[in-house]
């Protein structure tokens, strides 16, 4: 990315601004909901927000409630 210097005017190139994206497996998620059922709970042993796991979920064209009745069919 460049970015013109506010003091020179010069354009320069700048790497690596903002923060590197999340990459948390969506078998990790899935097991994590599984084992522990509470969105909270699973973002909190996770390290990331609710948000994240709902935005991953429905990349993958799941929901809160696919998961949970996938662990109904297991017991």
């Amino acid at each position: 990315m460049k970015v013109v210097c506010q003091h020179c005017g010069q354009e320069i190139v700048v790497n690596g601004l903002g923060r590197k994206p999340l990459n948390i497996p969506l078998k990790n998620i899935c097991e994590a909901l599984q084992a522990l059922g509470n969105v909270e709970a699973v973002a909190q042993k996770l390290e990331c927000s609710p948000g994240y796991i709902f935005k991953v979920l429905k990349a993958n064209g799941l929901t809160l409630n696919d998961v949970r009745e996938v662990k109904g069919r297991r017991s």
